[in-house]
């Protein structure tokens, strides 16, 4: 164990009139300064020069374990970390250590990243338990002062319902990075994302909000920036409060945060919502090999889940640690968090990474524990979008429809059904039908609507669309992990041939699968989430788990924009179909949205109800699905009716009292216009109920009632 001296050179600063909140704040003559640590006995604010020096002053120890700081004169872009002097007693979970320089956790902005020197580890190499007396300030970021003052203007939150809702996952870096109508300088950056010609290729699809991925200050891993590699996507989180440094287009030093608040603007202006996707569930500093760059060196045992011998961690989420959301600084600082990029920021909500993690008590998952009760009575995040990634990688912990009325889920099993279904996988018809009506079995209980329901078939994580119809294995070789990284339960099918296909057939059939994919998605009642460039054909060469590849395996080629792989019309179609009609986006179960057995909404291709038997046919693979609101308009009717089948098959239809049926999708249709005018040559203009329309192997048909 180790302890400050009794005394330290640093000068005492003033103590504030007030308690201040924690993090640093300017005022008209000054700063704030306030830092939580239970076990610190003395901590030093460090101010750092340009020349890499450093003016270190003491906070005053304040209540509830605060320590405080009053400093005149500062201004805004200082740059500044802690130095916090207490025990090191790994056998107690404490690991303070006054030679590492410290990153806020409330840290508004940051500047630099981490260079992987063995100065940031806070014990010795190779020894967990010694600590280490090689100073880490010139190797690890900083917080930077930042003048938080930004005119809003007019700015107005969108406030679109989210069962009216459809999502749109993309990268602030790989949307504009080679898109040839951003100014070079902007490309890859929040101003970029800002620029018009990015906001038109937004709101061109009809999405009506953009989800990021993580914008949260993170580190690439040492092993990573060896091999020449990245941390692309940014789950490695260090800084809650601070937009990530290296999107700025300005650099480092503040001017992150006006940008990435002008990005807010612009999407709000375009009628865009903005929804983050947040890490809460580990930090960077992974378990105790690992750096200390912030967490470790302030108060580890109150911030992380630590192991039954306190020395490592309790790892729920695959990289070392676990955020502890269950005890009250790590709860304090998620709230605080979500809180501030709410009320200043002003996104519209959250994707909660691992969100099973946050949501656990001493050890299970706890669908009324601490984190989601605190989150449903806040009167500002209550009021926002919060969608959880219901899993994580500890026992017990995929939790998909566990979670409360408020939040919505990434629902996985869509995912799994849709793509086995269209790869014709047999006895997947019920649950597929069970899948695009809503999932009833996981979300129809406690208040929960079909919105409950994030409905997808691709995300960041995995094959992209135009992959996930053209290889049946990953192809992660450019990982550096001798292709053992990424799932290999991709659900995928490559058409016959693996990779790229000159085969005009082939590259046919798998625009038709794609179409198909992304037809069920935004016909489907829940939220539909597309993932960024599907549509317009976006490949990784196979690879499914990109997350270092800062480069153009995972940037959008935006030359593929109007060749044959590019779908975008046929998307912004869907997107006007669905906003359009309610039907298609039904509020609540019942009507519309009907269990797979209800025999009044689905209908054998013979136009019969369907029975309990046929749903038990393992080789049934076509169905029609009648779709209606469950309130106003009655007559806004859809028959929804999909073919697995690889052969063309005669569909009659239900005798429901319309006068004719008008074909309005056919996704055999391989035409530019997307729905509308795809229905194809020969489909009839209107067909009566007892007529058969002929739908092509695996395919699927979209009929409006007219009078």
């Amino acid at each position: 164990m180790t302890s400050p001296p009794t005394t330290l050179p640093s000068p005492t600063l003033p103590r504030p009139a007030v308690p201040p909140p924690l993090g640093a704040h300017l005022d008209a003559t000054g700063a704030t300064f306030a830092l939580f640590s239970s076990v610190a006995q003395a901590v030093e604010l460090c101010l750092r020069r340009d020349d890499g020096s450093e003016q270190r002053f003491q906070l005053n120890a304040g209540e509830g374990y605060r320590w405080e700081g009053r400093l005149d004169g500062v201004p805004a872009g200082t740059r500044y970390g802690y130095r916090v002097h207490g025990p090191w007693d790994p056998s107690a979970g404490q690991r303070c250590n006054p030679s590492k320089l410290l990153l806020d956790p409330y840290a508004r902005a940051v500047s630099g990243t981490v260079t992987w020197n063995d100065a940031i580890l806070g014990h010795v190499p190779g020894d967990a338990d010694t600590p280490s007396d090689a100073d880490s300030a010139a190797f690890a970021p900083h917080g930077v002062l930042v003048d938080e003052r930004f005119d809003w203007g007019a700015d107005r939150r969108p406030g679109i319902p989210q069962a009216e809702t459809i999502i749109y996952e993309t990268h602030v870096r790989g949307f504009t990075k080679l898109l040839a109508e951003v100014p070079e300088p902007l490309r890859g950056t929040y101003a970029g994302l800002a620029h018009p010609a990015a906001i038109a290729k937004l709101t061109s699809l009809g999405i009506t909000a953009v989800e990021l991925l993580p914008v949260h200050q993170f580190v690439s891993d040492g092993t990573l920036i060896s091999q020449g590699l990245a941390n692309y996507w940014g789950y490695q989180s260090i800084g809650f409060f601070a937009p990530h440094s290296a999107y700025s287009s300005a650099g480092d030093g503040g001017d992150q945060v006006t940008e990435f608040k002008r990005l807010v603007a612009a999407l709000h202006a375009a009628g865009l919502e903005v929804i983050l996707d947040v890490v809460f569930n580990h930090t960077a500093e992974g378990n105790q090999w690992g750096p200390t760059l912030s967490f470790r060196g302030i108060d580890n045992a109150a911030y992380y889940r630590l192991s039954p011998d306190n020395r490592g961690y309790v790892d729920d989420t695959g990289t070392g640690n676990t955020f502890d959301a269950h005890r009250e600084p790590g709860l304090a600082l998620v709230m605080d968090s979500l809180r501030y990029w709410v009320t200043e920021m002003h996104v519209d909500g959250f994707r909660f990474d691992l969100a099973a993690a946050l949501a656990r008590d001493a050890s299970d998952f706890d669908g009324a524990g601490i984190f989601l009760e605190a989150v449903g009575q806040d009167p500002v995040l209550s009021q926002v979008k919060l969608i959880a990634e219901p899993w994580d990688t500890g026992w017990g912990g995929y939790d998909v429809g566990a979670f409360p009325a408020g939040w919505s889920e990434w629902n996985g099993k869509f995912r799994d059904t849709v793509r086995d279904f269209w790869r014709s996988t047999e006895g997947t018809l019920a649950d597929f039908a069970t899948r695009v009506s809503g999932s009833a079995d996981l979300y129809g209980h406690a208040g929960r609507t079909p919105a409950a329901s994030v409905n997808f078939v691709t995300c960041h994580d995995g094959f992209t669309l135009a992959d996930l119809v053209a290889y049946d294995s990953k192809h992660n070789d450019a990982n550096g992990e001798h292709n053992n990284d990424g799932t290999s339960d991709n659900r995928s099918w490559n058409c016959g041939v693996e990779g790229p296909a000159d085969d005009p057939g082939i590259r046919a059939l798998r625009r038709q699968q794609r179409r198909n994919f992304l037809a069920t998605t935004l016909l489907s009642a829940g939220v539909p989430m597309i993932g960024g460039g599907d549509e317009i054909g976006r490949t990784q060469g196979g690879n499914n788990n990109a997350y270092c590849q800062d480069n153009p395996a995972s940037w959008y080629d935006w030359t593929l924009a109007g060749t044959a792989d590019d779908l975008t019309g046929f998307v912004a179609a869907l997107c006007a179909l669905r906003r359009g009609h309610p039907a298609l986006r039904p509020g609540a179960y019942g009507g519309a949205v009907a269990d797979a057995g209800t025999v009044e909404s689905w209908f054998r291709p013979d136009g019969s109800p369907m029975t309990a038997a046929d749903w038990q046919n393992l080789w049934s693979r076509a169905v029609t699905l009648l779709l209606r609101p469950t309130s106003g308009v009655s007559d806004d009717r859809f028959l929804l009716i999909v073919n697995s089948w690889w052969q063309p098959l005669p569909v009659t239809l239900p005798a429901l009292g319309a006068a004719t049926w008008t074909v309005v999708l056919d996704t055999a249709a391989d035409s530019p216009g997307g729905p509308g005018s795809p229905a194809g040559a020969g489909s009839p203009a209107g067909v009566s109920p007892g007529q058969a329309v002929t739908l092509a192997g695996r395919s699927l048909q979209l009929l409006q009632a007219s009078a």
